[in-house]
């Protein structure tokens, strides 16, 4: 049972109860409990804070004092009993459908008569219980995940769970920093104290950059786009163009992958056109795209090297032995 699907009972109950009790009384489960005390049990952190949210004391029962919730726990055997009957033998499509089977069942539950009275027990929530429920919170609580990473040379921190990385101003490169995120935002930490914040990306391996973040030397790299260079490479030559474009793939750091194109690039001024083209051809061959390839092809003229092309069959002559001479 994971803390977050926890939360989200929790949270439930209280939007069917339309408000909140003063009090919960959780099992010493890991998700509700990092560790157990007799005098005072530390609380984990995500359900600390979605208590608080609510304004919630948790208070965890004693281990193996299963008195301390005892009418819950009789409260599950009579639901579970008058529920499931209802259930057993009922095919469901999906979870929706079987959602809305236990929701129609939990309402009979609740709008029967108990035993030898005359309310049922919604009859008696609405009258005694109901007034003793604190204010419900309008808004509703996002579980965050937090994760803490090593800022990488380049000013960013990757989000695991996407493989995406996100910047962080640059003079915390190589720190440790945490990161707090949910569906919508990554919000990052440095000692507690907030020194980044994205929208939340799930394009996988791709970078998420604030031009602030970055060291002025390598701002110029946000007035750049690979359109631009990909458009100087189709002014070279359709398979310079088609090259750039598969480097531009590989190199996923947008610093790299304009270093690496504008490097390759620049060999047209340097050799020439028609050189630049037979080595992004040569290197295109052997699925190398980097600049390095290009420079040793280059430096070693690989590319003026004509391809040994055999369009003729070899002769025949006696000396070739048939099948038959092995039998």
């Amino acid at each position: 049972q994971k803390k977050e699907d926890l939360i989200a009972a929790c949270e439930n109950a209280f939007l069917y109860y339309d408000g909140t009790p003063r009090a919960l009384v959780p099992d010493n489960l890991k998700a509700t409990v990092t560790k157990a005390s007799r005098y005072e049990a530390i609380l984990n952190p995500e359900f600390a804070a979605f208590a608080e949210h609510y304004g919630v004391v948790v208070y965890p029962a004693r281990g193996y004092k299963p008195r301390d919730k005892a009418l819950v726990e009789n409260a599950v055997k009579l639901t579970y009993k008058d529920i499931y009957t209802k259930l057993e033998g009922l095919e469901c499509a999906d979870l929706a459908f079987l959602n809305l089977a236990i929701r129609s069942a939990l309402e009979m539950h609740n709008n029967g008569l108990l035993t030898g009275r005359n309310y049922s027990r919604r009859e008696y929530f609405q009258d005694v219980e109901r007034e003793e429920l604190g204010p419900l919170n309008p808004i509703r609580y996002e579980v965050k995940k937090q994760v803490i990473v090593t800022v990488n040379r380049y000013g960013h921190a990757r989000l695991g769970e996407d493989m995406h990385y996100y910047s962080v101003p640059y003079t915390y490169m190589g720190k440790k920093v945490k990161l707090s995120y949910n569906a919508d935002r990554v919000n990052i930490y440095y000692s507690n104290m907030l020194i980044a914040s994205h929208k939340r990306s799930r394009v996988a391996h791709q970078f998420t950059t604030l031009s602030e973040h970055q060291p002025a030397q390598h701002r110029f790299i946000s007035e750049w786009t690979p359109e631009k260079l990909i458009c100087q490479a189709a002014e070279i030559h359709p398979d310079v163009e088609s090259y750039i474009k598969k480097v531009l793939v590989k190199k996923q750091y947008p610093d790299l992958a304009h270093k690496c194109c504008s490097g390759i690039l620049a060999f047209a001024r340097k050799v020439g056109i028609d050189r630049l083209i037979a080595a992004c051809r040569l290197a295109d061959s052997i699925g190398k795209y980097n600049y390095l390839i290009i420079e040793e092809i280059l430096h070693k003229k690989l590319d003026q090297i004509e391809p040994d092309i055999q369009t003729e069959e070899l002769p025949s002559h006696d000396n070739i032995r048939g099948k038959d001479y092995y039998q």
